[in-house]
């Protein structure tokens, strides 16, 4: 396989965001999930304003996975008070890693989740946090062979459905 690259989002990728942000997200859960609750998740959590929110908040960022010039998955990193729940300044919440199903198996997570790995680092935080669904034992898989435990859960709204996620910590000091 050519090389893949890992790149910074910035505003001007919103479109390329929305396409990845879907279509990964419904590759992953589309099976599991009613379709009235997939339709109002994929527009609400993907509408443009959203994303042009998220992409404007400093304490985000998204990276994309390019092979040929191509998206083929991406990841989300929170900072300080843009977590989703912990909001502690010596942490780092990855809120997605998603690759697209043609790619799984290559090493594209493990790409997206050592950037993430890098940029907690640099920011000296002192651990990385994530919350993962409870039925994606493919994910609690790769985080737990990543070094991630368990620690706690908490309830993810999927439309009008409530489901719960795994959250599960990393200590790097």
């Amino acid at each position: 396989m050519n090389k893949i690259n890992i790149q910074k989002a910035t505003f001007n990728d919103i479109e390329k965001l929305q396409q990845i942000g879907r279509k990964t997200f419904l590759e992953t859960f589309a099976s599991d999930n009613s379709e009235e609750n997939m339709t109002q998740y994929l527009s609400e959590s993907f509408a443009t304003e959203k994303l042009a929110n998220e992409l404007n908040n400093e304490n985000s960022a998204f990276y994309f996975a390019y092979y040929q010039n191509n998206v083929i998955g991406y990841l989300k990193v929170n900072f300080g008070d843009s977590q989703t729940e912990i909001k502690d300044e010596k942490t780092l919440e990855i809120e997605r890693i998603y690759v697209l199903k043609e790619f799984h198996g290559q090493k594209v997570g493990q790409m997206l989740y050592e950037k993430a790995l890098e940029i907690a680092k640099q920011n000296n935080s002192v651990y990385l946090w994530l919350g993962v669904w409870e039925e994606n034992r493919r994910a609690i898989a790769f985080y737990k062979k990543n070094g991630f435990i368990e620690f706690d859960k908490h309830i993810f709204r999927l439309g009008n459905d409530e489901q719960t996620d795994i959250m599960m910590k990393k200590n790097l000091a």
